[in-house]
């Protein structure tokens, strides 16, 4: 099965990334999001990474508008997934409102239409019980930055078919990216390792182990990470920080997924990394 023609609902930066690199690879592409703003806003940055992969010689100079002339955006969920082959959604990581878009989708989307999630720590088989095509439900993990990152995890839920994991697969290859298939649990693989670490560099911080700096340069130089910690952590975002840990707390039942109070306080300040100009550390 060949994917020609996706939409991609949420216009927030994981669904404008996933936006973004299915036009760079010739998809036509619907971006949904309730907000015509974010959707302007979506465009905008896309524009921007399309400029930077320019610059940096990885895009041919003619190639912004043909890959912006891919996108169409869409304020109307049920009218933009009619004659789509697979959705992508990218909304925030609340269960509650996954299961609403899923229940939306499956309404409108054809009988064929692969219903995919980038959720990164919510079940596939607890998201597909809300549609009649538990079948042709899956998760698609992308990673941030989408246009950068080369890992799509792919979860199977209960009754995902042979049939569309291989569609999955072979798309997430043609996009350019390198597909992992892992079960269907809380977290996954990427998200069940990495938040407990996210997590326990903010408890070093809390308890006055170390400045953010000084912890993110330990794991860096010492444990060769790319990015440290804290810093990851604000380019995640924290409210997902902190929603993928209450997902891990609550399902797996265990104390070490347990969210740190500091995160707690940062959210609640709406200090929520660098899409909002303060996270762990300040942002212009």
């Amino acid at each position: 099965m060949s994917i020609d023609r996706i939409a991609v609902v949420g216009g927030g930066t994981m669904g404008n990334g996933i936006a973004h690199v299915a036009a760079q690879h010739g998809k036509t592409v619907r971006l949904v999001d309730l907000d015509a703003d974010v959707l302007d806003h979506a465009l905008e940055t896309i524009g921007a990474n399309l400029d930077r992969q320019i610059k940096k010689g990885r895009l041919e100079q003619g190639a912004r508008e043909e890959v912006l002339g891919r996108i169409e955006t869409v304020t109307d969920l049920a009218s933009a997934v009619g004659d789509v082959q697979l959705i992508v959604e990218a909304v925030p990581e609340r269960a509650e409102l996954k299961a609403a878009v899923f229940s939306t989708l499956d309404e409108a989307a054809p009988d064929d239409a692969i219903l995919a999630s980038n959720t990164s720590s919510i079940s596939i088989t607890e998201i597909a019980a809300h549609t009649r095509r538990p079948e042709q439900v899956i998760g698609m993990h992308f990673m941030n930055p989408v246009p950068v990152m080369k890992l799509v995890e792919v979860i199977r839920g209960l009754a995902t078919s042979d049939e569309t994991t291989a569609a999955v697969v072979a798309l997430s290859e043609e996009l350019g990216k390198t597909p992992v298939e892992v079960n269907d649990f809380p977290g996954f693989v990427s998200n069940r390792v990495l938040m407990p670490m996210i997590n326990e560099a903010v408890f070093a911080l809390m308890e006055g182990v170390a400045e953010p700096d000084a912890i993110d340069t330990v794991m860096k130089l010492g444990m060769n990470h790319p990015m440290g910690p804290l810093a990851l952590a604000d380019l995640i975002g924290l409210d997902t920080c902190l929603n993928i840990l209450e997902v891990l707390h609550r399902e797996l039942g265990d104390d070490r997924y347990r969210p740190c109070p500091l995160l707690r306080k940062y959210v609640a300040a709406g200090w929520l990394g660098r899409k909002a100009g303060r996270g762990f550390y300040p942002y212009d």
